[in-house]
C-alpha cells in the first residue's frame, strides 16, 4: 500500500508535467525548434540521476502475510547509450548504479532483533530496451519504452553462511528483470533535458533460504521478487 501511494504521488506530479508542457507546445508554432538537428545523429550520449524506491513481491503459502515492508528513497546515476534506428524507434541502453534500503518486518516474530531485517542493496544495472518516439510538438516529444534488465546486487550475500538466524538476509547476487517507462523530451538550447518514470519487476525468484528448513523468516515463503519504480533526470 505505501509503494502503491508513492507511485500515485509520483504519477501525479509527472502527469501534471506532461499536461503542462503539452499545453504549452500548442503555441510553439512560432517559436524557433531547438536542437533541430539533434536526432538527426545515428547514435548519442548522455547521464542520468535520479530517485528509486524498491519493494518486494512476496508470495507465501499460507493464506494469511506475515510480513510488513518499509520503503525509503535510494539514488541511482548512471550514463546512457542511444541509437536511432528511425525517427520512431531507437535501442537505448542506460547502465547504473542503483542504491536503495528496504525493511521487512516479520510479524510472527516477537524480539526486534528476530523481526526487523533492514536490507540495503546496491545494484549495479544493465538495461537494453527499446524506445517508441511520437512526432515532436515544438521543443517537446513523449515517449514509451519497454526492455529487459540485467541487476547484479553487490550486497547480496548469496554465497554466505550465515542467515537470518544471524540476523542476515540473503538474496541472489544476479537477477533478470523487465522494464516498462514513459517520458517526456525537452529540447533546450544547449542539450535536451528527458524527465522520465520507470517501473521494474523482477523475473525470477531472489529469495536463499535459510539453511534451517523450519526457519520462521523463510519456510513460508514461495517466492521474494523485487519491484520499483525510478524517476530519472536525464542530459543528452
Amino acid at each position: 500500500m505505501l509503494m502503491r501511494n508513492k507511485i500515485n504521488q509520483i504519477l501525479s506530479v509527472f502527469l501534471f508535467i506532461t499536461t503542462y508542457a503539452s499545453m504549452s507546445a500548442q503555441y510553439t508554432d512560432d517559436i524557433p525548434k531547438n536542437r533541430p538537428f539533434f536526432d538527426k545523429k545515428d547514435i548519442s550520449w548522455g547521464y542520468y540521476f535520479g530517485m528509486n524506491f524498491y519493494d518486494f513481491k512476496i508470495s507465501y503459502d499460507r493464506p494469511y502475510e506475515h510480513i510488513i515492508q518499509e520503503t525509503k528513497p535510494g539514488f541511482e546515476v548512471g550514463l546512457v547509450g542511444n541509437w536511432n534506428l528511425n525517427p520512431w524507434v531507437s535501442v537505448r541502453s542506460e547502465p547504473g548504479v542503483y542504491f536503495t534500503n528496504r525493511k521487512l518486518i516479520f510479524r510472527n516474530l516477537q524480539t526486534a532483533r528476530d523481526s526487523i531485517r533492514e536490507i540495503t542493496s546496491n545494484y549495479v544495472q544493465v538495461p537494453l530496451s527499446v524506445k517508441f518516439n511520437t512526432i515532436r510538438y515544438g521543443n517537446i516529444r513523449p515517449y514509451i519504452t519497454g526492455g529487459i534488465v540485467f541487476a547484479h546486487n553487490l550486497n547480496s550475500w548469496e554465497d554466505s553462511t550465515k542467515d537470518n538466524a544471524s540476523g542476515r538476509f540473503r538474496m541472489r547476487t544476479n537477477v533478470w528483470m523487465y522494464e516498462v517507462g514513459f517520458g517526456l523530451e525537452m529540447y533546450l538550447f544547449y542539450f535536451k533535458f528527458t524527465p522520465s518514470i520507470r517501473g521494474v519487476f523482477a523475473l525470477q525468484d531472489e529469495l536463499i533460504r535459510d539453511n534451517d528448513p523450519n526457519s520462521p523468516w523463510t519456510n513460508h515463503l514461495e517466492y521474494v521478487k523485487t519491484r520499483g519504480v525510478y524517476v530519472s533526470l536525464t542530459f543528452e
